[in-house]
């Protein structure tokens, strides 16, 4: 049990959420959906990290959505803002404490498909790592050699894909390439990845993913897509845009998850 599972138990009086939700860039909005909700910011929680980027407030809701006991992080820490990968393994830890078994990581994404437009919403099928980086590096043990097989939970994904067609919201499915950032990528980077597979480009998720699995939460992933890759119809990413194009479809991102939600026991 970690330090900050101790101090959320004791504020959620016993009350264990089953499914956590970590909410990207531009997407706060969704924090303020949870019903009955108690708030506990990231400072009071020993180890949390302490969210840098504009639109990650830091604070973690308990609540109800969907019908579903849930908590939302509204915030991470990526690993550009320390050159650590591991930022969000005290986050991961504590959700594994808790005994949350679904992870849903959100983010803001890059499309490398001229077809998949900002606003859009892509449901994760898998990712490619171009950063370099992994955050179990420099764990010992067996653990460490998680299989990323099936990361992002095929079961999950099926009954995401099923609540789009439920509520009619157009969802794609991709691969997302991680890079490491802060700075958005080139037009020939962008190229490389589209040629590797790649249907999306950001700098978060991939981690958290990696995390996850090394302590045994199942993932499911969606991207909002703020931009087209760079040079993509003479596309140049801003972190304006981001914020901009991911608040506008904070709706339909909260209408997907909600759907989901309202299904988990069916």
């Amino acid at each position: 049990m970690t330090a900050a599972a101790d101090v959320l138990l004791q504020r959620l009086d016993g009350w264990r959420p089953g499914v956590a939700i970590v909410l990207g860039s531009s997407l706060a909005a969704l924090g303020e959906a949870p019903g009955d909700a108690i708030r506990i910011a990231y400072r009071d929680l020993p180890g949390f990290p302490a969210p840098g980027v504009s639109g990650h407030s830091g604070e973690a809701i308990a609540g109800r959505l969907g019908g579903a006991a849930v908590l939302v992080l509204a915030g991470r820490a990526h690993p550009y803002e320390h050159g650590d990968a591991a930022a969000m393994r005290p986050i991961i830890e504590t959700l594994a404490a808790l005994g949350i078994g679904t992870l849903i990581l959100t983010n803001a994404a890059g499309s490398l498909d001229t077809k998949v437009r900002p606003g859009r919403l892509v449901l994760i099928a898998d990712h490619i790592n171009l950063s370099g980086l992994n955050p179990l590096i420099g764990e010992t043990g067996d653990a460490r050699f998680v299989s990323m097989t099936d990361a992002y939970d095929p079961v999950l994904r099926t009954r995401l894909l099923a609540a789009a067609r439920r509520i009619g919201l157009p969802l794609a499915e991709g691969v997302y390439a991680w890079f490491s950032g802060p700075s958005f990528e080139t037009p020939a980077e962008i190229r490389m990845a589209q040629r590797l597979g790649a249907d999306l480009a950001g700098m978060s998720t991939a981690p958290e993913t990696i995390l996850a699995r090394r302590f045994g939460l199942k993932v499911a992933a969606l991207s909002v897509v703020t931009n087209l890759g760079a040079g993509l119809e003479a596309a140049s990413p801003s972190h304006a845009e981001t914020n901009a194009e991911g608040g506008r479809a904070a709706g339909d991102m909260l209408r997907l998850i909600t759907a989901f939600l309202e299904d988990m026991d069916g």
